[in-house]
């Protein structure tokens, strides 16, 4: 991977318009290719429109050509829009060993030290959403 610049997880076409999807776990497309990644800026846009409870967006990595995925991120909105943007580092020590998991980590919370050669998106979406709510992600990987 030499810089492969902004890759969308979630974005315009393949963006999950929550509001048409109900309550429930939404996979994305898989970003691959990746492999060789430093890091990763990622950015999370939530564009509310109207309803709902919660929307918990979540990164994933593999580190086995996607037979197993791993929580790197979650990032949790509610009835409001917003932008949310963290930066991972593959270069960070992971030394305390970690059991691959899915939508297990705590909102607000990230896994530095893990990136595999793929990326994806996972969202959880708690209540009915309207009005044409929106999940997009993009991430910068180096």
């Amino acid at each position: 991977m030499d810089n492969p610049g902004v890759v969308p997880l979630l974005y315009k076409g393949s963006a999950f318009l929550i509001s048409s999807l109900g309550a429930g776990i939404f996979i994305g497309d898989v970003a691959d290719g990746l492999d060789g990644m430093l890091a990763a800026s990622i950015e999370i846009d939530f564009a509310w429109g109207s309803g709902g409870t919660s929307c918990t967006a979540y990164i994933q990595t593999s580190l086995d050509k996607g037979q197993t995925w791993i929580d790197i991120a979650a990032v949790a909105f509610t009835t409001a829009s917003g932008i949310k943007i963290i930066n991972l580092s593959g270069l960070t020590s992971q030394t305390t060993p970690l059991t691959p998991s899915q939508q297990q980590l705590t909102a607000g919370t990230c896994v530095d030290g893990i990136l595999g050669d793929r990326l994806r998106a996972v969202a959880v979406v708690v209540g009915t959403y309207g009005s044409s709510t929106l999940l997009s992600i993009m991430v910068n990987a180096r």
